[in-house]
């Protein structure tokens, strides 16, 4: 199995989520294969990004040039794993897929893109209509879209700014760590724009590592349904494509 490396800390939580996802997907195909003794795990390298100092370099879509800096330090980051020995990587998040070609460039091993592999996952559900749930970053993203497009459908974010600020506030709320109601204001924003959006298929992308905090999602399964609505969690998409990757 290839060793693996993951840039996390952006934020640590979905850092934890990706290591025990890893862990939990490789006992799983381990059992699967009917396999005895202990089960093998992937190497892994852990490169942790400081995440306020991430956010004070995001850019803006008109500048290239402001986006330098953030784009820098992910690579970075990745160049570091490449050296210390891994031989496919991660982003442990959602917003820098945004700036991934930017930030892989010159990075000497394969790093598995977030947005390809959850539009993946989307269209094995035959969805044609999608909601993007994240960051403002990843909402408006054009990346994500041509990803969601690549398959055949259609990827749209918020249209109001009073839906955008609440999902901005749940996810500061669940990088603190405040998860008691997280569920049932994902779905009232999600459901709330279906509605004002004219979106006759629920099916929402939770496109931040954060957001699948607001499901108690465990990291195994890509797609859930809950009250009615089909939920797509991108990082258990992204680890499955990662372990799919590290396996050869």
């Amino acid at each position: 199995m290839k060793k693996i490396g993951i840039v996390g800390g952006v934020a640590w939580s979905s850092t934890m989520d990706y290591y025990s996802g890893i862990c939990r997907l490789s006992e799983r195909k381990h059992l699967e294969q009917g396999a005895s003794g202990v089960p093998s795990m992937p190497e892994m390298s852990i490169e942790s990004l400081d995440l306020a100092r991430a956010i004070s370099y995001i850019g803006t879509d008109e500048d290239d040039e402001s986006w330098s800096q953030f784009d820098d330090y992910h690579r970075a980051a990745l160049q570091r794993l490449e050296a210390s020995g891994a031989e496919v990587a991660v982003i442990a998040s959602n917003t820098p897929h945004h700036r991934f070609e930017a930030i892989v460039r010159g990075v000497g091993i394969p790093v598995i893109n977030i947005f390809d592999a959850a539009a993946r996952e989307t269209a094995r559900t035959g969805a044609g209509r999608v909601l993007i749930l994240g960051t403002p970053v990843t909402m408006k993203s054009q990346k994500i879209r041509e990803a969601f497009a690549n398959h055949g459908i259609d990827a749209t974010g918020l249209d109001d700014d009073s839906a955008i600020a609440s999902t901005v506030a749940l996810i500061e709320d669940l990088q603190r760590g405040k998860c008691d109601d997280a569920f049932e204001r994902l779905a009232q924003i999600a459901i709330a724009a279906f509605d004002r959006q004219g979106l006759a298929e629920r099916i929402v992308c939770l496109a931040c590592t954060e957001l699948r905090m607001g499901l108690h999602a465990q990291g195994d399964m890509p797609v859930s349904e809950r009250g009615g609505v089909t939920y797509v969690d991108t990082t258990a998409a992204h680890i499955r494509a990662l372990l799919d990757q590290a396996l050869g």
